[in-house]
């Protein structure tokens, strides 16, 4: 499955980061942020260099681009901003609430370029603007399947239709586990070792039970039984237990599935009636946080073995 772009809306960052439009052209509702990193002009406003210039992204005007400007003529300013707007950029942002200049502000309305304001430190601004948009823009796919918050884990469970992964999330509940996602998952790659999961808007939290129908799990079992997003740690793949199929024992062969380029630890855990699985993934997601504290208990027994089995081989050894 090809993962798409998302998309934000420049009223979306400026509701946000509660900033003041200083000018906003009659499209600015239309207006969208596609690209997730920002700038600031130095070079552009001091050298008219634009060769290798991303026009796609928010321009941040801070105090040395302001005092720099400053000292310029008028007419310098107005070449150098009108330079600058004629590019397409989406949106300039001046932090620190610093004044603007006459010349700026002409040259915005010239070319239709939304001029916003912050008091925020120039750094601050936009550590929490580019975060902000990795987020809201990540590479992003939807898979079918259940995701639950488990012991501060995120596990994943995928698993043909019927399996029974609606009715596994439902007993986490009960227990009090939280529900992310039903039946489909919407996952971003919010970074290059992280995917975060989350439920498309209009049927979060909701759960589809065969026989019964759908369920609201937040108005059933009350806020702290829902989540709306949450990191994904674990993927557990389940299906119909398949005679004569080998299924994991140990623990030693390490399986993962690849989601949009990371690799999530991944089990297999066969499904046959009788089966506890609520608890089998309440124990799969303490053994898998246990493992990232850096205990296996499947190492430790096969450390423990080799010795043993070392042991009787230096014992035979000093018999003869």
């Amino acid at each position: 499955m090809e993962a798409r772009r998302g998309k934000v809306k420049l009223e979306k960052i400026i509701k946000e980061f509660h900033l003041e439009v200083v000018y906003a052209p009659e499209n600015i509702d239309d207006i969208l942020i596609e690209c997730s990193d920002v700038h600031r002009p130095g070079i552009q406003l001091s050298e008219q260099y634009y060769d290798y210039f991303d026009s796609d992204r928010i321009q941040i005007l801070g105090k040395v681009e302001n005092y720099f400007m400053i000292k310029k003529s008028v007419e310098e300013r107005k070449l150098a901003y009108d330079k600058l707007m004629e590019t397409g950029i989406p949106a300039i942002v001046i932090t620190r609430k610093l004044n603007i200049t006459e010349e700026l502000f002409e040259s915005a309305k010239k070319y239709s370029v939304p001029l916003l304001r912050t008091e925020e430190s120039t750094s601050a601004f936009m550590a929490a603007l580019i975060a902000f948009l990795n987020v809201s823009l990540a590479p992003t796919i939807t898979r079918h399947g259940v995701l639950v918050e488990v012991y501060g884990e995120g596990v994943l469970l995928l698993g043909e239709s019927g399996v029974g992964k609606s009715e596994t999330a439902v007993e986490l509940i009960k227990r009090g586990h939280r529900l992310v996602a039903d039946d489909a998952v919407d996952i971003k790659r919010v970074s290059a070792k992280t995917l975060v999961g989350s439920s498309p808007e209009i049927i979060r939290h909701f759960i589809e039970l065969r026989g019964i129908g759908i369920i609201d799990v937040r108005k059933i079992f009350g806020m702290g039984a829902v989540k709306n997003t949450e990191n994904i740690n674990l993927v557990i793949n389940l299906e119909l237990w398949q005679q004569g199929k080998n299924y994991e024992r140990l623990g030693l062969d390490k399986e993962v599935t690849n989601i949009l380029g990371i690799d999530i630890p991944s089990l297999t855990v066969p499904v046959r009636p009788g089966r506890n699985l609520a608890g089998i993934i309440e124990i799969a997601a303490m053994n898998h946080r246990q493992q990232n504290m850096g205990y296996n208990a499947a190492e430790e027994l096969s450390e423990r073995l080799t010795k043993q089995m070392n042991g009787i081989e230096m014992t035979g050894k000093d018999l003869f």
